[in-house]
């Protein structure tokens, strides 16, 4: 009963502090993590104990999923080499550093560093996404740092797996097995999440009821995970495959009043996992202080000398594939890109503004973590594992400290960088799509008057209404449940305006951002219709 009462009031004072931090403009991971931090340090706050596999299996797959889901594909092939070269060398390298640095620093086995090594050589989606939500990034800049978030964990959990062999068996990891896990890993859970996706996909065409439609959006995301975990694949990969995929199709497996539905569900969902997740990793530093071999007493400064390893990686890196750009390297030619992405930015100059964002955007979040918990205790011969204790509580630190100082200087840095889209911007674009999404209605208007093949009194009220949109007045549907023909037009109208925005955004002419505002706003509008 107190385990449950803890979880409860945990939940509230999460909410609570997201709520706060929300309503101050303050990014709320970092609220959150000092939250948790400051209630821990609370004299007679009961200790949490988290099962290991508890954050993989819980919070992780829908909070991913949600990531996985804003992702445009449309951007993503824009800057898949840039996320590529990421995803291999940045995480190798970071790995490496932070081993021989951690070896050097700490005492630490080179096996069991190079644990330490895999568990923060990549950055956290859930972070990244959480972070950046409410940052006026440029669409290719968010993309970037998203989607090497998300696809950078094949390549970590591989090193992990390999590093954890090393450290348990005593023994060396060929370069073929590697690969081979690697392969079974990355290869099996791509797999697994377009299969799932694909039987989603078929059930939810042929699913009306909006109750059943939300209990399958919410299973689909651990049925990826624990489908591809029992294969023995990588359940991360599978749910993030599946979230990009049904992404791009949702909006054709469903009506506008269960996508609306879907979406309410799933923002509260991610709300409140998120607000706890945060919570959670500050609460779990003290505890995991405590327990603390004698010796080990330099952790803070061994931490910091951590956080600025993974960030000088990082950066340098970031300044080397800006470098890559301006020379003609085509394997950088997406950072280029990004910088551009519909705000005026050149092509093919070194920018060390974008170099800086995306450095300054890679935190370490809740996945280090999980990789951190499911440490073994011993190793085959039943000794326990060296140095395990000093791993969770140096991996604890230093995503505290990305996330806390990282998270609270991300809009500074943004701002100082001169990529913020300017709020002018944002609106003007949206303004100029809705102008020509009514101009495409009303040429479909104008065709179906000639034709008359819809009630000339509907016609007339229609074009009017979308004429006032256009003059920036107000909008006449509200009595459009009352009219059949009325109804089935504005429906029609809608479909049109749906291919127009669509067209928009395959054009480069808007943002991912811009798409989704727009389409969620005629999901309104034809849900006030009725119907399906």
């Amino acid at each position: 009963m107190r385990a449950v009462a803890t979880v409860l009031l945990l939940v509230v004072l999460a909410t609570a502090v997201a709520t706060f931090a929300r309503s101050r403009r303050i990014p709320a991971p970092s609220l959150l993590v000092l939250a948790g931090l400051g209630v821990a340090l609370v004299p007679g706050t009961p200790e949490l104990h988290i099962p290991p596999q508890a954050i993989a299996l819980i919070v992780l797959p829908p909070l991913l999923y949600a990531s996985a889901e804003e992702l445009s594909l449309r951007d993503l092939r824009t800057v898949w080499r840039p996320v590529t070269v990421l995803a291999f060398g940045l995480v190798l390298c970071s790995a490496a550093a932070v081993a021989w640095v951690a070896s050097a620093l700490t005492g630490l086995p080179p096996a069991t560093a190079f644990v330490l090594g895999a568990v923060l050589s990549s950055t956290d989606p859930v972070a990244v996404t959480a972070l950046g939500r409410r940052l006026a990034l440029p669409g290719r800049v968010q993309v970037l740092v998203q989607a090497e978030s998300l696809f950078n964990d094949a390549t970590s959990l591989v090193l992990f797996k390999v590093a954890i062999g090393i450290a348990v068996a005593a023994g060396p990891v060929g370069g073929a097995a590697a690969a081979g896990q690697f392969a079974l890993l990355a290869g099996g859970g791509s797999l697994v999440g377009a299969g799932v996706a694909g039987v989603v996909a078929l059930i939810r065409r042929r699913t009306v009821d909006p109750v059943l439609e939300t209990v399958i959006a919410l299973v689909t995301p651990y049925s990826a995970y624990v489908l591809a975990e029992s294969a023995h694949t990588s359940g991360v990969t599978a749910v993030v495959v599946a979230g990009v995929l049904l992404g791009r199709s949702g909006h054709r497996l469903s009506d506008a009043r269960i996508r609306l539905q879907l979406h309410a569900v799933y923002a509260v969902v991610v709300f409140l996992l998120e607000s706890v997740v945060f919570s959670v990793v500050g609460l779990t530093l003290p505890e995991l202080v405590r327990v603390l071999p004698d010796g080990t007493g330099g952790w803070p400064e061994q931490a910091l000398a951590l956080a600025v390893v993974v960030i000088g990686v990082r950066l340098v890196w970031m300044l080397a594939l800006s470098t890559a750009t301006h020379t003609g390297t085509s394997t950088a030619a997406g950072v280029g890109a990004a910088g551009g992405g519909g705000t005026g930015g050149a092509r093919g100059r070194p920018s060390w503004r974008v170099a800086a964002v995306v450095s300054w955007a890679g935190t370490r979040g809740v996945m280090p973590l999980a990789a951190a918990l499911s440490i073994p205790l011993a190793t085959e011969s039943g000794a326990p594992l060296p140095g395990r204790a000093l791993v969770l509580v140096l991996t604890t630190a230093v995503v505290v400290l990305t996330l806390v100082v990282q998270g609270l200087t991300l809009a500074p840095v943004v701002n100082r960088s001169g990529l913020a889209l300017e709020p002018e911007h944002t609106a003007r674009e949206e303004a100029d799509a809705r102008d020509a999404l009514n101009r495409a209605a009303l040429a479909h208007i104008d065709e179906l008057a000639l034709l008359d093949a819809q009630p000339r009194h509907a016609v007339d009220r229609v074009r009017r209404g979308l004429a006032a949109r256009l003059d920036h007045d107000a909008d006449d549907s509200g009595s459009a449940s009352a009219d059949t023909a009325y109804r089935e037009l504005r429906q029609g109208v809608i479909a049109v305006q749906n291919a127009e925005l669509r067209r928009l955004y395959d054009a480069h002419l808007i943002s991912a951002a811009t798409l989704r505002g727009l389409r969620h706003d005629l999901d309104r509008e034809e849900a006030a219709l009725g119907g399906r």
